[in-house]
């Protein structure tokens, strides 16, 4: 419907709902809420039914959200309500993440990114349906599967374990992340058979990654890390997750994208690689050594500099400050800071948050992979949140077209 109402000085154009929306390439309920956020204004359709909208008002904002799509400098930008990086801090939806993860545990943090809303005590618990199917595709596995190979072939027998998988309304999306997030621990092949019921995730978790009693402190530190670790911008792996999610994959299968791409040397690996260089300076008793080895193979310094920050990681500081009042991290941060200093000497690099899993990780009787699963597991919160965001947009967006610079046809078949 365009009605064409006169003003004082040539006719106006007003489309419906259903036209404003195509024109934007969203929902007919985001072109509501932008005239809550003041970003459009409306008018009652004739007979009261429905509203009308600027023509002129529309294209001009769909002008400016293509602009504000290209991002600084034309490069790729999506928007999203969920993780401010600002000046070495980040927020979740507006609040300070150190400091809500310092006062809440991993579920709650998840539970905020999702819904915007606290749920105090939230616990995530998994059918054993689900649990029973993840488990018994994952332990099929190699012995020498990797930890994020174990969670993907858990995320896809979930899946295929939960009929309703289809349905992408917020209230079935967010049931399945209360469930997958838990099964997803659950196929992990257990280090300690210590699982109670209300047990956290992280006390569970904890019994997948180490053979060592886990006193409360460093609980604590497992479950910050966690809520630390939930989002953090449009990582390469929440970047996929969105062009999932913008093609309507299920939940499962947007997750098991971000799985895929963490697995990668460049993303989910540098936790581990943290780990095996902070085991070596322990050995040698001096980082020295072990770093001109990295410098002279041509390595970058795992666990250093983060080019979303120019100070400290905020998340390294957050849990360095947790580690120093557990007397077993001792040797490992006193490691973690030789590392630091002696790096310095080459280039002025900051720890970040892979330097801190290390210390958690090597201290705690776990092996090197440990870290990239605590990633993984934490992670899915914030994939689930992007998901969820991405369900809310107009389908495949997320769809450049691709640049051809090949040879221009005709071309002879090959013969």
């Amino acid at each position: 419907m365009r009605d064409q109402e006169s003003g004082p000085g040539h006719p106006e154009r007003r489309l419906s709902t259903r036209e404003a929306a195509d024109l934007l390439g969203v929902k007919p309920d985001t072109v509501y809420a932008y005239v809550s956020r003041g970003r459009l204004s409306s008018r009652r359709a004739p007979g009261g039914r429905g509203s009308t909208f600027d023509a002129q008002e529309v294209e001009a904002l769909a002008r400016r959200t293509r602009r504000e799509a290209a991002g600084p400098g034309g490069e790729p930008s999506v928007r999203t309500h969920l993780t401010l990086i600002d000046e070495d801090r980040y927020y979740f939806r507006g609040v300070d993440a150190v400091a809500l993860t310092a006062r809440h545990s991993y579920e709650e943090v998840a539970e905020w990114l999702w819904t915007g809303r606290l749920h105090e005590g939230a616990v995530f618990t998994a059918p054993e349906a689900s649990v029973e199917a993840a488990r018994r595709v994952a332990d099929a596995l190699p012995e020498h599967a990797g930890p994020t190979e174990r969670l993907r072939v858990a995320a896809v027998a979930a899946a295929a374990a939960d009929p309703l998988r289809f349905d992408l309304s917020e209230e079935a999306v967010l049931a399945t992340a209360r469930v997958l997030i838990p099964t997803l621990v659950a196929a992990l092949p257990p280090k300690r058979h210590t699982h109670r019921d209300g047990d956290s995730l992280a006390g569970r978790l904890w019994g997948r990654l180490s053979g060592r009693p886990a006193e409360d402190a460093q609980l604590h530190v497992l479950d910050t890390a966690l809520g630390l670790l939930a989002d953090h911008d449009l990582a390469a792996s929440t970047l996929a997750v969105r062009v999932a999610a913008s093609a309507r994959a299920h939940a499962y299968a947007a997750v098991s994208a971000g799985l895929g791409v963490l697995e990668g040397p460049l993303h989910g690996a540098a936790g581990g690689l943290a780990h095996r260089m902070l085991l070596d300076v322990l050995d040698l008793g001096t980082a020295g050594p072990v770093i001109a080895q990295e410098l002279r193979a041509g390595r970058r310094i795992p666990g250093l500099g983060h080019r979303l920050y120019a100070g400290e990681d905020p998340r390294a500081r957050a849990l360095f400050a947790l580690l120093e009042e557990i007397p077993e991290a001792g040797p490992a941060l006193a490691a973690a800071r030789d590392i630091v200093a002696t790096a310095a000497r080459h280039a002025p690099l900051h720890a970040n948050v892979d330097l801190a899993l290390a210390v958690l990780t090597a201290s705690s009787g776990m092996e090197a992979s440990a870290a990239e699963t605590i990633f993984a597991v934490a992670r899915t919160a914030g994939w689930i949140a992007h998901a969820l965001e991405e369900y809310g947009e107009r389908p495949l967006r997320m769809r450049p077209s691709g640049h051809y610079v090949g040879l221009r046809p005709p071309r002879p078949l090959p013969g």
